[in-house]
């Protein structure tokens, strides 16, 4: 295993010794090695994949993920519940934004893809340009390659829907867009996928460019201010900034660029990424939520910190879930904050709290402020909320203790039996952090009831909060089958 990790998590007498407890029950140490340098890997590159509508971008996108997943459908309005998917190729993962599916025209088509784009792009290391090659190039797509060449990111050109040879000569005319040699593709069937993946794993860094760090190191961390529209990012936004640096209004439709603002707040300079500026009215419903979608992917691939603003007037909405779930699964550190909280009365404040015990379960971990944009009520609460989260982000728990913790835990609640054999944490080692990232090495496999309770306690034990925690288990091979790999 290369030095570059093993400094990272473990000293070299810690890897030592980790390595001998490893050999000494039976694993197989490339097996070892290869499970924590898994864990440890960090964020992954980020491809967008971009293209007007019906181009075939979603199937594209079920293509490289290995699964059908992004809804793909005729009709117009499609909004999906996700728009970030986690893939693999030739060993390497990395996460894939689909931009496809809505193309209501509202604003005019262009308008609405240059949107999607813009927001996909702005989060992304690489990008996937997906033409349909039967139609050819058209005046959408030139706006597209605009929006790329301003963007200067790394761009595959994939010409889609050449299902044989025929086709190869339609493709080969998308040299005129100037991006480079187009990939003839088959999202449908599969053809030339391959060829194309290897490409995006030649465009994409083997790290992001943009890391969880946000700023090089010592720069202002970065806070995403995310949630659904008409939250109060922007109030929020201008409140801390003791100015109007953001428009606040009832506009529908409105979009602009998102601004990171400098921000000093509680004696030390912050960056605001903001995500402000979609605004809903009915027949805009489908697209602006599915925007908001993507402009918090952006915003939150961004940040080190996710400050999640709860509208405490109206009942926790399936997309305030979908919002967090997306901070979480992303791997930031979060913040709940509840606006609106000067406009409750006692029996609005009776049913939210009940309705925080019920459905903000996922994140009873998460430093939770109670504030108002608008007045500015408990605003000094945020700064401390947001350190609190941020130390949790970076903890690092040492091997000794956490190996003599889990076998507290072991000998305390073991494993339940199932079929006959009780599986047994062996041992673990923390591979990473932002966010903390263990991996559990174990005789068998372990339920996911018992990883929650394994998280449970290391939360009770070591804090952690306000921050997600990545649990992976590696079980050991039986030995026959060690030496038949060998």
């Amino acid at each position: 295993m290369n030095d570059q990790h093993d400094q990272g998590a473990l000293g070299d007498a810690e890897y030592a010794e980790f390595m001998e407890l490893a050999a000494e029950e039976g694993f197989d140490i490339e097996d070892v090695e290869g499970a924590i340098e898994a864990a440890a890997s960090g964020p992954l590159p980020v491809l967008a994949v971009v293209g007007r509508p019906n181009v075939g971008k979603s199937t594209l996108v079920n293509r490289i993920i290995g699964r059908r997943e992004a809804v793909v459908e005729d009709k117009p309005g499609v909004t999906r519940d996700r728009v970030t998917y986690e893939a693999e190729w030739a060993g390497r993962r990395f996460k894939v934004v689909d931009t496809g599916g809505w193309e209501q025209d509202v604003l005019g088509i262009d308008a609405s893809v240059a949107a999607q784009a813009e927001y996909a792009i702005e989060a992304a290391d690489a990008v996937v340009f997906v033409v349909d090659a039967k139609v050819g190039a058209t005046d959408t797509d030139e706006a597209v390659v605009r929006l790329l060449r301003k963007a200067n990111k790394p761009v595959v050109l994939c010409a889609n829907k050449v299902d044989g040879q025929s086709g190869e000569s339609d493709a080969a005319s998308l040299w005129s867009l100037g991006l480079g040699m187009p990939h003839p593709v088959s999202s449908l069937h599969g053809r030339g996928t391959g060829d194309m993946l290897d490409a995006v794993l030649e465009a994409l860094p083997e790290a992001p460019a943009q890391t969880f760090g946000g700023a090089a190191p010592g720069g202002p961390r970065r806070i995403a201010l995310i949630g659904r529209p008409n939250v109060g990012k922007s109030s929020l936004l201008n409140k801390v900034a003791k100015e109007d640096r953001v428009v606040v209004n009832e506009l529908a439709g409105t979009t602009r660029d998102p601004v990171d603002e400098l921000i000093q707040l509680g004696g030390i300079t912050w960056k605001f990424v903001d995500t402000a500026g979609i605004r809903k009215k009915v027949h805009l419903q489908q697209g602006a939520d599915y925007y908001a979608s993507l402009r918090t992917a952006a915003a939150v691939e961004k940040a080190e910190v996710a400050v999640i603003l709860i509208d405490t007037t109206e009942t926790i909405s399936v997309q305030d879930q979908r919002i967090i779930t997306m901070a979480v699964e992303a791997g930031r550190a979060i913040v709940i904050a509840y606006n609106k909280w000067d406009e409750l009365d006692e029996e609005r404040r009776y049913y939210l709290e009940r309705e925080i015990e019920t459905e903000m379960q996922q994140v009873s971990w998460a430093p939770r402020v109670n504030v108002s944009a608008l007045t500015g009520r408990h605003m000094e609460k945020l700064v401390p909320a947001i350190e609190t989260a941020l130390a949790g982000w970076e903890t690092r728990v040492p091997t000794g203790r956490l190996n003599a913790f889990l076998g507290e835990v072991v000998a305390a609640h073991p494993h339940p039996i199932r079929g006959g054999k009780q599986p047994r944490i062996l041992f673990g080692t923390q591979a990473g952090s932002k966010p903390p990232r263990f991996v559990l090495f174990a005789s068998g496999f372990l339920e996911h009831g018992y990883r929650r309770f394994i998280e449970r306690r290391l939360r009770e034990e070591f804090g952690f909060e306000g921050t997600p925690i990545h649990i992976s288990v590696r079980v050991r091979e039986k030995r026959g089958a060690q030496h038949k790999k060998k």
